[in-house]
Formats: C-alpha cells, sequence, structure tokens
C-alpha cells in the first residue's frame, strides 16, 4: 500500500480505546488515585496533585520537540513508544515510598504524554492523511469521549481490589500490552510513506501568518485553561452554588454523555469548515457557564450548553490548523501550538486554587466567564483575519 487516504474504521476505533487508556493513565489518573496517595503516605495534597501539574508542565515544554519528530515522519514511532514510557512512569510511581520519587516518576509520565496524547496523534494524523484526516480525529474523539465514564470507575474497581500501588502496575502492564500493538496496526509505516519534505522551524513558523497563529495559540490556550479549571472545580463551584454533593455528582454526570453527544453532531457537519465548529465550542461554553453564574437553578442546563462546548473543543484543536497550514508543516506547527496552552494547564490548578481560596466559589465562576467571552472576541477576531486572507488570495 502506497497510497493513504484516510484510516480505516478499524483503525479509528482501535486509536480511539487507545487514547482512553492514554488518557486514564495519565492526566485522568489523578481524580481518583490521589485521596489513597495522600491516606497512605501522608504527603501534602498540595505535592500530589502538584505531580498532575508536574507531567502536564514537562509535556509542554517537550510538545514542540514531538512536532518536529512527527513533522519527519517519525509521528508512529513516537506514538507506538508512549505506552512504555507511560507504563515505566507508572512503575516508578507505584515503588515510591519518598516524595522526590514520586515527583519524578510523573516526570517521565509528562514524557509519554507528550508522546502519547491527543497533540501528538492529531499531528501524526495531519501530516500523514492532510486535511482527510478531519474524519478520524472527530471519530477518535467520539470514542475517548467515554474516557472518564470508564478509567475512572475503573480505576476506582482496581484500587479498591487491589490498592493503588498495584493499581498502577496494573494499569502500567495494559499499557505495555495495547499501546504498540493498536499503533502498528492503525497507522501506516514509513516505508509505505512519501518522503517527507524537510521542514525546518522558520519554515513551519512562516507558513502560517504570526498573527493567526498566535490567536489560535490564545484561544487553544484559554480553553484548556476554562476546561482544566472545571474539571478541577465544577463540584465545589456546584457546592458553593446552593446543590448538595450527591446534586453536584449528578449534575457533573451530564458531562460526558453531552460531549459525545455534540461530536455526533459534528460529524454530520464535517464537510463545514472548522471555524464554524469552533464557534459553537466557545460559545457554548460561555454560554453555559453564564447560565451557571446567573442562574445557579438552572445547572443542569448550564452543563448540558457546556458539555457540548467542551467537546466540540478537541475536534477543533485538531481540525482548524488542518486547513490553514501545509501538511509537512501542520506536526511543527501543532507541536508549538500546544505549549502555551499545556503550560497553562498546569497552571490552572494552582492559579484557580488561590482564587477560589481566596476570593470565593462567585469570583472563580465570573472569571471563567470573563476567559470565556474573550474566547468568543478572539474567535471573531481569528474569523475577521481567514476572510481577509482569503479576499487577498483571490485578488
Amino acid at each position: 500500500m502506497t497510497q493513504h487516504t484516510r484510516p480505516s474504521p478499524a483503525a479509528v476505533v482501535a486509536l480511539g480505546v487507545v487514547q482512553i487508556l492514554s488518557w486514564g493513565g495519565s492526566f485522568y489518573l489523578m481524580a481518583v488515585m490521589a485521596a489513597p496517595i495522600v491516606a497512605e503516605t501522608g504527603w501534602s495534597q498540595q505535592w500530589v496533585y502538584g505531580a498532575l501539574s508536574l507531567g502536564i508542565l514537562v509535556s509542554g515544554l517537550l510538545a514542540p520537540w514531538s512536532g518536529r519528530l512527527i513533522s519527519r515522519r517519525h509521528g508512529r514511532a513516537l506514538l507506538a513508544g508512549s505506552g512504555a514510557v507511560m507504563a515505566l512512569g507508572l512503575s516508578i510511581m507505584a515503588l515510591s515510598h519518598h516524595l522526590a520519587l514520586f515527583l519524578s516518576a510523573w516526570v517521565i509520565i509528562g514524557v509519554g504524554m507528550a508522546m502519547g496524547l491527543y497533540d501528538a496523534l492529531f499531528a501524526t494524523l495531519g501530516t500523514v492523511y492532510g486535511t482527510q484526516a478531519r474524519s478520524a480525529i472527530t471519530g477518535i474523539t467520539l470514542i475517548s469521549g467515554f474516557c472518564t465514564s470508564l478509567v475512572w470507575p475503573g480505576t476506582a474497581l482496581l484500587i479498591h481490589a487491589l490498592g493503588w500501588r498495584d493499581a498502577c502496575l496494573t494499569i502500567a502492564a495494559l499499557l505495555c500490552l495495547t499501546v504498540l500493538p493498536a499503533y502498528r496496526f492503525a497507522l501506516p509505516t514509513r516505508s509505505t510513506l512519501a518522503a517527507p519534505e524537510r521542514v525546518s522551524k522558520t519554515a513551519a513558523k512562516h507558513d502560517l501568518a504570526p498573527v493567526l497563529f498566535w490567536l489560535l495559540c490564545a484561544i487553544f490556550t484559554l480553553a484548556s485553561i476554562i476546561m482544566t479549571a472545571v474539571s478541577v472545580q465544577l463540584i465545589a463551584l456546584l457546592q458553593a452554588s446552593g446543590h448538595t454533593l450527591a446534586s453536584a455528582l449528578a449534575i457533573s454526570a451530564i458531562l460526558g454523555p453531552c460531549q459525545v453527544g455534540s461530536r455526533l453532531i459534528d460529524m454530520a457537519f464535517r464537510r463545514s469548515h472548522p471555524i464554524r465548529t469552533a464557534w459553537f465550542s466557545v460559545g457554548l461554553v460561555a454560554l453555559g457557564l453564564l447560565l451557571l453564574a446567573c442562574y445557579p437553578a438552572l445547572a443542569v442546563l448550564s452543563m448540558v450548553l457546556y458539555g457540548a462546548g467542551n467537546g466540540l473543543r478537541a475536534i477543533v484543536r485538531g481540525t482548524l490548523p488542518l486547513v490553514m497550514v501545509k501538511p509537512e508543516a501542520y506536526a511543527v506547527v501543532v507541536g508549538r501550538m500546544a505549549r502555551p496552552a499545556l503550560l497553562g494547564q498546569a497552571l490552572t490548578p494552582l492559579v484557580g486554587g488561590y482564587v477560589f481560596q481566596h476570593l470565593g466559589a462567585q469570583a472563580t465562576l465570573w472569571l471563567l466567564c470573563g476567559l470565556a467571552l474573550i474566547n468568543l472576541l478572539l474567535v471573531a477576531a481569528l474569523q475577521q483575519k481567514l476572510t481577509a486572507s482569503v479576499a487577498n488570495a483571490v485578488n
């Protein structure tokens, strides 16, 4: 096979499933595992959650490096190796009886995150398939939208049955057994691809006008910050709005189905320009947060809107740059754009926790509303620039 137009349905399913395992063994792990770790070790909760921030920070710093490797057609090998790197970090984490070793485990997990989560996968798909990667990205995010619904209960069951240390080793074994075979099956070998065009950092940088690049960076960074803040503080925000813990948990459970539902709807409009999806994403997020801030009693509707908008966020992150740059430059550009977003995510728990502690839940919620409204203005500016660039090209 020498010509690749798009991944097969079986490949999309394999990639979606392996993303669930990769996210569950890294980014979403501490949501369930932090409490038993704190209970057994006596380490402060701030340090335990800070380990996740450290992993995200490492991932952000390495994102441009990952993008450059992918642009040289090393994406398949990079993704295939990510499971082993995450598994190594999880194994060290399981054996950690000192905080320094625990933190070093998350440095390694952060390397694996840079190698194997959405940014690396989308960059690889964009490099190999060009604009035809959009349907695959949508399909993968549709499947991985069930991630928290599956991995949080699954991880909790493992911890209950085995303890958190053996649960880490079990997840590490799953990653070793599944990640490499899945990517070897789902992605074409390097020998079947056309020889890559050499793309330097400078060439990739100028492939996209600086103003467009920084607008995209700002949009994705603000969206990632809002998502991270809501993921960390949603239960507390709902309780502060007058909901009981049971009610807050039930309302937050709406997010997963809404994210998947919005991605299903997007599949029906996959031929439209991704800027339209960006409008729906940031608009629904802003509307949902504003509704929660102004009318706490309508929390269910607000989370339906927010969940739908947030569900489109991952699709926009993969598909919007795809129509703005050449396939050979896509991986480098996406890698450079991932860094500020991941750095923002790494700092969000610390900054958000400070705002919540010193200014309260309402101020935190209105701050998120403000960021969401700024993102609407940024998308408007991006569309204006894109329209102007098309008009100039025609003239």
